[in-house]
């Protein structure tokens, strides 16, 4: 019977890192198999051969080491008990041959080949999401790409504890999860990985956020603002206000909106988040402010003069440069107000959803308005619930800025 032993094949060159290579040998003959594993010798017991993981610090990199060796010599001796069962005769590169046809996909470039998806697909917040994660997760193992066989139940809860020994806070956790357990999701549906539920007991949910709401009276004082002096900022202050006029419409959405979307008296638009058609009856405030911008975006496609581009990744940069902007004169509007709540692009959204319902609006309208797909209850029960009753309700909330 063939056999396989771990060994270290050191540097020539000093202060560098050597190689692990698997050494087979049958029939008086041998072979190698090297390794992308890179150890310093004081990191590798050659005696056990196993990798030294210490027991304090950064161990990571080693632990996912030893863990994907074991995983290879798995590999390898099933290889071998099977060619033993069937009683043939074989050889090492048989053994080697199998062994790299059943190398299976690393979790890094799996996740490279997603994002390149996504890109090509115009979906690149998400592509941007999963970058994200992809970096986390590879500063978690110092780099180290390893095969999803390896990414178990274990593996996962060593990363999760890794993410909240740094403070990072528990939705971050979770994003980095959800993120991760789609893709691994996705790898068992395209076969590259058995399904085995790794995520089962790390959080994934999404923790309540500190109050992000403003009141009515602070809303009304920013519409009031004599902004004449600064262009700028009354522009983030007529979107803030569009959008709390708009049943508190994303930013990402009102920067997106097109002309091609108005007609009829009424926006009708795609959530670029949730991919739900929502329809908005253009009440005077909303029209003075698309009016106020109407020379200034003559020539583009666009309402107002965040975007200019047509091509996806263009636009995309330009979205998060102005998203980034806009919050930062939010900030500075907050100053000017003298506020202990501070503004951004999520306060005009989560005050409409407040002032609805200290207007003792249902929380069903408010839902709907707001195009909240993931309470699906309620969706399923408001499937037929007609827009006039959503614009009557916004009416009553934004009737209060004009008295």
């Amino acid at each position: 019977m063939a056999k396989v032993k771990v060994k270290l094949r050191n540097s020539t060159v000093d202060g560098k890192a050597g190689v692990i290579y698997y050494q087979l040998s049958h029939k008086r003959k041998s072979r190698q198999i090297t390794t992308g594993i890179r150890l310093f010798p004081e990191q590798w017991d050659a005696r056990r051969e196993r990798v030294v993981v210490p027991l304090t610090g950064r161990g990571g990199a080693t632990a996912v080491f030893q863990r994907q060796i074991d995983g290879d010599l798995c590999l390898l001796r099933t290889i071998i008990g099977d060619f033993e069962a069937r009683r043939e005769e074989y050889a090492l590169p048989d053994i080697v041959g199998r062994f790299r046809s059943s190398e299976r996909l690393t979790v890094f470039t799996y996740i490279e080949k997603q994002i390149a998806r996504l890109r090509a697909n115009g979906k690149l917040g998400t592509a941007r999401n999963y970058r994200r994660t992809l970096n986390s997760f590879a500063g978690f193992l110092q780099g180290a790409d390893i095969p999803f066989s390896l990414l178990d139940e274990q593996l996962v809860g060593r990363y999760n504890d890794w993410l909240l020994q740094r403070r990072i806070v528990r939705n971050t956790v979770s994003f980095y999860m959800r993120v991760l357990r789609a893709v691994f999701n996705k790898a068992v549906r395209e076969g590259v990985v058995p399904q085995s539920y790794p995520f089962r007991h790390v959080y994934t949910g999404v923790d309540r956020t500190r109050k992000r709401a403003v009141g009515e009276e602070t809303v009304i004082r920013l519409r009031r603002l004599n902004l004449e002096h600064s262009p700028s900022l009354a522009l983030a202050r007529d979107i803030f206000i569009f959008s709390y006029c708009a049943r508190g419409m994303a930013f990402v959405d009102i920067a997106f909106l097109r002309k091609q979307d108005i007609a009829g008296g009424t926006i009708r638009y795609v959530r670029r988040k949730t991919g739900q058609r929502l329809t908005i009856r253009i009440e005077p405030c909303m029209s003075d402010i698309i009016g106020r911008y109407s020379q200034v975006t003559r020539t583009s496609d666009y309402v107002f003069p965040l975007l200019n581009a047509e091509d996806p990744v263009r636009v995309f940069s330009q979205y998060q440069t102005a998203l980034g902007y806009y919050n930062r004169r939010l900030k500075r509007l907050a100053e000017l107000l003298e506020l202990e709540t501070p503004l951004s692009s999520y306060t005009s959204r989560h005050t409409w959803a407040t002032t609805a319902r200290n207007h003792n609006v249902p929380l069903s309208i408010i839902s709907a308005g707001m195009g909240h797909a993931s309470e699906k209850t309620t969706q399923i029960y408001l499937a037929s619930l007609e827009s006039s009753v959503i614009d009557q309700a916004n009416r009553s909330i934004i009737a209060s800025l004009y008295v």
